[in-house]
Order: C-alpha cells, then sequence, then structure tokens
C-alpha cells in the first residue's frame, strides 16, 4: 500500500515478454517528502501530507515556509496532497521522511487521480453520446438539437439531473485498476497502463488501487 504525487510526461509504448506492444502512460512520480503526520489526538483522523515540486524562492510565503520548515525540509513544496497512512519498509512514515517510486512494484495495480482536460461548452452529441436527428427529410438544420427537454403539462418543467449541453471536462476524476508496467528509481518514473486523466504537466495522485 502506497501513494505519491506526481507529474505527466506523456505517453508512448512497452514491449511485454511476449512481444505485445502496450501503451503506456510516463509519470514523473516524486520523491515525495513526509510534510505533515496528522494524527486523530491533534488532528481528528489520519493521514499522511506529502509534498511534491519545489516553489521558487521568490514565491515563498511566510506561512508555508514555516510548515516545511516543521518538517526539517530545506524548500516549501509546490503540491501538497493528503493519502491514508502507509508504510514504506515496514517502518511508519515521519515527517521529514522521503517516498520514492520504489514504494510501488511492477505489475501492482494502482488508481490514478487527476483534473480532465477541459472542453469548454459542448452539446449533447459530444459531452453525454446523444444520437443526431435524421440527416434527409429537413432534418438537416435540428440534427445536432437536443430535442425534448421535459413535459409540457405535468411537471411543466424539466427535472432535475436532466443531461443538457453545459461545459465538459475540467473535472477531477479517478480510473481505477490501472497496472505498472515499470518503475525506474533512477529517473523517478512510472510506466502505467493505459491513459490517466489531463494533458501532459498535469498534477497526478497515485495511490494503491486497495486505498
Amino acid at each position: 500500500m502506497a501513494g505519491l504525487i506526481g507529474k505527466k510526461l506523456g505517453m508512448t509504448q512497452v514491449f511485454t515478454d511476449d512481444g505485445e506492444a502496450v501503451g503506456v502512460t510516463v509519470v514523473e512520480a516524486g520523491p515525495c517528502p513526509v510534510v505533515q503526520v496528522k494524527t486523530v489526538e491533534r488532528d481528528g483522523y489520519e493521514a499522511l501530507q506529502l509534498g511534491f515540486g519545489e516553489v521558487k524562492e521568490s514565491r515563498v510565503k511566510s506561512p508555508e515556509a514555516g510548515h516545511a520548515a516543521r518538517a526539517g525540509l530545506d524548500h516549501v513544496p509546490k503540491e501538497l496532497a493528503e493519502f491514508e497512512p502507509f508504510e514504506v519498509d515496514d517502518e511508519p512514515l515521519e515527517a521529514g521522511d522521503e517516498v520514492t517510486v520504489e514504494a510501488f512494484e511492477e505489475g501492482e495495480r494502482v488508481k490514478v487521480t487527476g483534473r480532465t482536460k477541459g472542453r469548454g461548452f459542448q452539446g449533447g452529441i459530444k459531452r453525454h453520446g446523444f444520437s443526431k436527428a435524421p440527416g434527409s427529410h429537413g432534418g438537416q438544420s435540428v440534427e445536432r438539437q437536443p430535442g425534448s427537454a421535459g413535459p409540457g403539462t405535468d411537471p411543466s418543467r424539466v427535472i432535475k439531473g436532466k443531461r443538457m449541453p453545459g461545459q465538459m471536462g475540467d473535472a477531477t476524476t479517478t480510473i481505477e485498476n490501472l497496472r505498472i508496467e515499470k518503475v525506474d528509481p533512477e529517473r523517478n518514473v512510472l510506466l502505467i497502463r493505459g491513459g490517466v486523466p489531463g494533458s501532459k504537466d498535469n498534477i497526478l495522485h497515485i495511490r494503491s488501487a486497495g486505498r
């Protein structure tokens, strides 16, 4: 069981032992310092707060600097995220410790959380997969329109939750049961089979599938 903060670098492919080409996402994951260990007695719940990246010294704010200094860090992490408590090498983590990609194993299943690409304002066909109207017999001008939105007499309104055109994407999404194809500790890289949310440089939260 483990967790890491990472950054999406792009996609490529690798070959399995059977010669099968597999599409993978390249993720720069960690090293992530433990910035704070939250406890039930002090905070009301248990969690590990991990950091990732580094804020430019000219942009560091005093409260952020003090928070990082209490963990013994010489820099302020650019990203912070909380994970359920876990151990590395059967040892509990403390503030100032560092978590790397070696916390994961090849073949392990993980779930990845990130922000999806923003698609702007889209119609029902692209946003929800609606079918078009017939393209002949005068239907060309309305073939992408959403159609009727609700009953006229009763209840004389559009029911809440009706799927309609609107803003698409730019939402937090989790993709589960993804397989780690390769762990590269020298470059702090994970190769994860399949796609993950967002575009290049998108921040990701990677957790073991059971967490």
